[in-house]
């Protein structure tokens, strides 16, 4: 079976390969006629923007992407890493929502943008990470940064050190707010925030509906979350706005509809209302005219082919795990794979054992490409069995050491 389970496959081609490969060609049946239209996708919008990205959540794909390994001043988007290591504290046991945190002088006086928490008073945790992610409290970051850390120059060495490990590699962190100084700001990329925010979103599940909370009152003062678009779009439920004179107006958002998820970023518009329709623009391009395609389930056999000298004359062929792939919208049944796999398969086999590759194509471009496995083991069959398949082989001239 292939695609989603749902459409049958067959095996209609059989080619002998000069390097002793097999190369078969799995054809979707469908009722659709194979000289459907292919998709018309139009040229990208034009953002204003100096860097923007907009991937596709679930696999990763990169639908659009302008100057987004460039390293930017990020502003507040910095308080995403902040959250992201405050919620890895939470999921290793080192911190508990409820535990209080004590306020810092240091924290208190924070400028810019507040929870405004009481100078030597103890505020919960669950209410600092609310601050930084829909208030953008600058002294809600200090103060979470110095209860993790001890300092919030030791916490930004962790930022530093989760960013390696994340692959963001444009990325360095002075400090927990985004905030900039005369004499330095931290530095992200489009790209970095992107898979930021895509680590927040698959790892911290439990805490990501946070980012779409639209108000937090903490100390009587009531703020709204200040990604505007959680307002305009039902469909957005996330993530962190960010704004500086270095950075200008700044935005990470995520939106889910019919199955996708996007992630946009935009760093370096002109306005709040520009940063909002620049990432609207990004969002209505992915979600009109691409699609999250679940290829195939895990453990999935695509085809059973030959096994000489085995107990079994056969082995099922299939993907370990689940796929999914991102493609211009509609076009699913215009795909065609090709298993490729040695010629002559022998026993004994092991349940896993890596067989082949199989090869995606949408027209002539390569959409996935994964090994393929043997779903079943296959012992070597005796001394009467293997003898009758190496006369076999021989006699049809395939057969050669």
């Amino acid at each position: 079976m292939f695609f989603e389970n749902k459409i049958p496959v067959f095996v209609t081609g059989f080619t002998r390969w000069s390097a002793r490969q097999t190369s078969l060609l799995l054809v979707i049946l469908c009722t659709a006629s194979v000289t459907a239209a292919p998709a018309i996708i139009p040229r990208a919008p034009d953002i204003a923007a100096t860097s923007y990205i907009l991937l596709d959540a679930k696999t990763g794909h990169i639908i659009i992407e302008e100057n987004a390994d460039e390293a930017l001043p990020p502003a507040s988007l910095t308080k995403i890493m902040t959250a992201y290591i405050a919620t890895e504290e939470l999921l290793s046991g080192n911190l508990s929502l409820g535990d209080e945190v004590h306020i810092s002088e240091k924290a208190w006086r924070m400028e810019g943008s507040k929870m405004f928490v009481g100078v030597d008073t103890q505020v919960r945790v669950d209410d600092l990470l609310r601050g930084i992610i829909i208030q953008s409290g600058n002294d809600a970051s200090v103060a979470i940064a110095e209860h993790i850390a001890g300092s919030e120059e030791a916490f930004a060495d962790m930022m530093n050190q989760y960013a390696e490990v994340l692959g963001m590699n444009s990325s360095f962190f002075m400090n927990s707010s985004g905030l900039d100084t005369e004499l330095y700001y931290n530095t992200m990329s489009a790209r970095d925030l992107a898979t930021l925010a895509r680590a927040t979103i698959v790892r911290h599940a439990d805490y990501y509906p946070m980012y779409a909370e639209r108000e937090f009152t903490y100390n009587d003062i009531r703020q709204p979350n200040r990604n505007t678009l959680l307002f305009r779009d039902r469909n957005v439920d996330g993530m962190k706005t960010g704004w500086t004179d270095a950075a200008g107006y700044c935005l990470v958002a995520s939106a889910e509809r019919d199955g996708m998820r996007l992630i946009t970023v935009v760093m370096g518009t002109a306005s709040e209302e520009a940063r909002a329709i620049e990432t609207q623009k990004l969002m209505t391009y992915g979600f009109r005219y691409y699609e999250t395609h679940k290829l195939y389930d895990a453990n999935q056999v695509l085809t059973n082919v030959p096994v000489w000298s085995g107990r079994q004359s056969a082995v099922d062929l299939g993907i370990e795990e689940e796929v999914y792939i991102t493609i211009p919208r509609g076009q699913a049944e215009q795909m065609t794979a090709t298993v490729d796999v040695d010629e002559i398969i022998r026993a004994p086999l092991e349940n896993g054992q890596i067989m082949g590759v199989v090869n995606v194509m949408l027209d002539n471009d390569l959409l996935y490409q994964g090994d393929v496995i043997a779903m079943q083991e296959v012992e070597q069959g005796g001394f009467f069995k293997r003898s009758i398949d190496s006369i076999t082989l021989m006699f049809s001239g395939l057969f050669s050491e």
